[in-house]
């Protein structure tokens, strides 16, 4: 089973039925998921979101969330000063380079729909 990292924008994509949903679960499907807990936070922040926009989804946006947070994922501490120094050097949010920094201290592939953060990722 091939292992990846996977950032927020690809378990949102699936689990809130974007656009990209069927593409994300194509990544997920058959995959060893690994990401820093910040994923976890950043679920419920898009989740809040969109009940604010959509009140009356808030039942099926929880049930959503729930759904994702019980996706099998190898949580990761993450080293926060190594992260300030890569979010600088690669101009990424810190929520970004998160991920990336994962990415790179695991050896693997990161999963992304943020453009910003896959040219990041392809420029080692």
């Amino acid at each position: 089973m091939p292992a990846k990292v996977v950032d927020a924008s690809v378990i949102a994509a699936w689990c809130f039925r974007e656009p990209r949903a069927s593409e994300a679960l194509g990544i997920l499907r058959g995959s060893d998921l690994h990401a820093p807990i910040l994923l976890a936070y950043e679920l419920t922040s898009i989740a809040r979101r969109k009940a604010i926009v959509y009140p009356e989804k808030a039942p099926v946006l929880e049930e959503a969330l729930q759904t994702a947070l019980a996706v099998p994922i190898h949580w990761r501490e993450v080293d926060h000063l190594a992260v300030l120094r890569l979010a600088v050097e690669s101009n990424l949010t810190t929520y970004d380079a998160y991920y990336l920094y994962l990415a790179k201290r695991l050896g693997l592939p990161l999963a992304t729909f943020d453009q910003q953060l896959a040219r990041a990722t392809s420029k080692g």
